[in-house]
């Protein structure tokens, strides 16, 4: 790496993505569970992959804290809404500049699956 002018320059190449990343803004329900406490907070995805998903919320969630997700999809196209759950950790927490907003990063242990084949598999 190097410094020129104040700006960091990389030598090495680009780092590429294990998955695609989709530019999709819907409502999100988080759950952060810690101890005996479940806590809710209402978030918008910013983009969301198979794996992960980058959140704007006013609610701060420190980096590494477990949380669950429900991502409720709507549109005029669609008979009615779709809804898909994960589990997964903070990674990335970033404060916007001058808002009290936080971008948050998160990394699921498995994909992002569609809520009503999680449904199936649990037998509810």
């Amino acid at each position: 790496m190097s410094n020129v002018n104040g700006v960091v320059w990389s030598s090495s190449p680009p780092q590429e993505r294990k998955y695609r990343r989709f530019q999709l803004q819907y409502p999100v329900r988080l759950k952060v569970c810690h101890v005996d406490l479940i806590v809710e907070f209402e978030a918008v995805s910013k983009n969301i992959s198979i794996c992960g998903l980058l959140l704007e919320t006013s609610s701060m969630i420190p980096q590494h804290t477990p949380v669950s997700f429900t991502v409720t999809v709507d549109g005029r196209e669609l008979d009615r809404p779709i809804r898909f759950v994960g589990e997964g950790k903070v990674v990335r927490v970033d404060r916007k500049p001058g808002r009290e907003v936080f971008a948050i990063a998160v990394e699921c242990a498995q994909p992002i699956q569609q809520i009503d084949h999680y449904l199936e598999a649990t037998g509810s």
